[in-house]
């Protein structure tokens, strides 16, 4: 394998070593699927990302994703992670000079197996946030609290009745639980038992758990995701379920009649504080989906 360059970045941060890092890797077409996957693995984050070009192909560019056991066809932060480099990389090869504080704004489109994923570059709350349009969602089975308190290792109670947990996608399938407070938001856990027949029976390997209950006054919602089929046993920032929990915001009117625009806690469990921005709007049967989050830059190297 040719030495290849890769970034380290944390992505849905607010500073450095929070939010959910990943590693974004050169040259993915010169690589093997054994050696991307092995390369995952080894990373051992999350998501690994590989860029296939910085050309781009009908106008976007070509990346794949992988976990340490698996591609995947879409996921959030490695989307908003790899339009980060790429924004770097493209402004490096327009100036010979490998990458400038002086980056282009606009928008980047990702090539993903789920289709082409459009990043686009806002100032949201005094902070560049990269923000992506995810896939029109998809609606799955809504299942009783009783069938998904098991999955989270919860009592029924803990989960909030008024509204009924719900497998939804915009790419990548989740099972959406809201519950009733962070007591419970804090006690919940895959499973694995549990979570396995739920996966054979429905395909949702990601679990997003919520609550109304954020750390900070300033955010509206807290969350934990579990994907331990996915090689995941927690994930400290996951744009995909959040995608699927806008949708799901919208759909069933949790904050009633007007559009989504929240803020999400996520990976305080972990000790990787995390901020994502929802929006989401409900217009006759269709529904937009946007979630926007920071990304900071950590480090680069070579793999030989």
């Amino acid at each position: 394998m040719p030495t290849t360059t890769f970034h380290i970045v944390d992505v849905f941060a607010e500073r450095k070593y929070a939010g959910n890092p990943l590693a974004v890797v050169e040259g993915g077409a010169d690589l093997s699927d054994d050696e991307m996957q092995a390369i995952a693995a080894e990373m051992s984050y999350s998501e690994t990302t590989f860029v296939e070009s910085t050309e781009p192909d009908e106008g976007g560019y070509d990346v794949r994703i992988f976990t340490p056991q698996a591609e995947i066809p879409f996921a959030g932060h490695p989307t908003l992670g790899t339009a980060s480099v790429l924004r770097g990389l493209i402004d490096g090869a327009a100036t010979g000079t490998g990458g400038s504080d002086d980056e282009p704004d606009g928008e980047i489109v990702l090539n993903l197996p789920v289709g082409q994923i459009p990043v686009r570059i806002e100032e949201t709350d005094g902070r560049e946030t990269l923000w992506m349009t995810q896939r029109p969602p998809t609606f799955g089975e809504a299942f009783d609290d009783e069938t998904v308190a098991e999955i989270v290792s919860l009592s029924p109670g803990a989960l909030d009745g008024a509204w009924r947990p719900q497998v939804v996608s915009t790419g990548l399938p989740t099972l959406v639980v809201p519950l009733s407070d962070r007591s419970a938001l804090t006690r919940a856990e895959a499973n694995r038992q549990a979570y396995d027949a739920f996966v054979e029976r429905t395909g949702a390997k990601n679990v997003l758990v919520f609550c109304p209950e954020p750390r900070s006054g300033d955010n509206d919602l807290a969350a934990r995701m579990f994907a331990p089929g996915l090689g995941i046993a927690e994930d400290p920032a996951t744009g995909s379920s959040n995608g699927c929990l806008a949708a799901y915001l919208a759909e069933h009117g949790y904050f009633g009649d007007e559009p989504v625009d929240a803020r999400v806690e996520q990976g305080y469990e972990m000790g990787r504080p995390s901020l994502l921005h929802l929006r989401a709007e409900k217009r006759g049967e269709e529904i937009t989906v946007d979630v926007g989050g920071s990304v900071v830059p950590i480090a680069r190297g070579q793999l030989l």
